[in-house]
Parts: C-alpha cells; sequence; structure tokens
C-alpha cells in the first residue's frame, strides 16, 4: 500500500511538475515575443493588462494540474462523481482541506502528497508573478528616469 501511494504520488509530482515548468517556459517565451514588460514603460493599462494575463494563464495551469489529480481520484474511485474528485482535489491541491470530503487511509498518503505539491507549485507561481512584477516595476522607473533599457 505504501509503496503503491508513493509511486503513484512520485508521478504525479512530476507530471504536474512538468506542466508547471512547460506552462511557465511557454509564458516567458510569449511575453519576450510580444514584447510584454518593455511595454510596461510606455502604459500603465499595458503593463496591468500583462500581469492581468498572467494572472489568469497561472489559474490555467493550477486548473490543468488540479484536473489531473481528479481524474487520477476518479479513476481510483475515490468518490461517487468526477466534481467530487474535482472539489476534493481543489481543496487539497489549495491545501485549505475543508474535510467534508475525506479519503480513507488507504490513499491518504497520496492526496497529503497532493497537498504538498499544490503548496510549492502554487508558491512558484507567487514567486514568478513577484518577479515578473518586480521587472515591470524597475522599467517603468528607468522609463521614468528618462534611462535606456
Amino acid at each position: 500500500m505504501l509503496a503503491q501511494n508513493l509511486v503513484i504520488a512520485s508521478v504525479m509530482v512530476v507530471l504536474t511538475s512538468l506542466i508547471h515548468l512547460m506552462g511557465l517556459t511557454v509564458l516567458i517565451w510569449l511575453m519576450r515575443v510580444s514584447g510584454a514588460p518593455e511595454h510596461a514603460k510606455t502604459s500603465v493599462l499595458s503593463s496591468s493588462a500583462t500581469i492581468m494575463l498572467v494572472i489568469l494563464s497561472l489559474f490555467g495551469i493550477h486548473t490543468l494540474e488540479v484536473w489531473l489529480y481528479a481524474a487520477l481520484y476518479y479513476e481510483l474511485d475515490l468518490f461517487g462523481t468526477f466534481e467530487s474528485c474535482l472539489y476534493f482535489s481543489t481543496s487539497v491541491f489549495t491545501t485549505v482541506g475543508f474535510g467534508d470530503l475525506v479519503v480513507g487511509p488507504r490513499w491518504r498518503l497520496l492526496t497529503a502528497i497532493e497537498s504538498a505539491n499544490g503548496f510549492l507549485l502554487l508558491g512558484w507561481s507567487t514567486a514568478f508573478l513577484i518577479s515578473l512584477s518586480a521587472r515591470m516595476r524597475a522599467l517603468e522607473h528607468k522609463w521614468l528616469e528618462g534611462g535606456e533599457d
């Protein structure tokens, strides 16, 4: 039982981390191609739009990761409906853990690892967003001071 939990959880951590890495890589590439951070120095509206698009993209990446866990839980028949699996996965991934749905002892290690995985991935997204915001603020300051990029 323990080995099965650890193997499945390890596979899920690798998959969700790869999804996250690829999502952030695509997001960085799209911002470079569009010149989004550099446009921040010309318009507060452009800067705000970029931040909003990044937030929505991060939300989409996390949604995919949560749904992957929900699909696993549905496949393992942890709950009767996919909606219940999705609700459970969302509360576990975000570390809220309401407690109105619980798994038995057989899969509780898997769900605990989802919680740790979600915590790290949400932290990674937060760090990414803070880094982007700092870069955009630095470009704004250079532009306001009349400096070159």
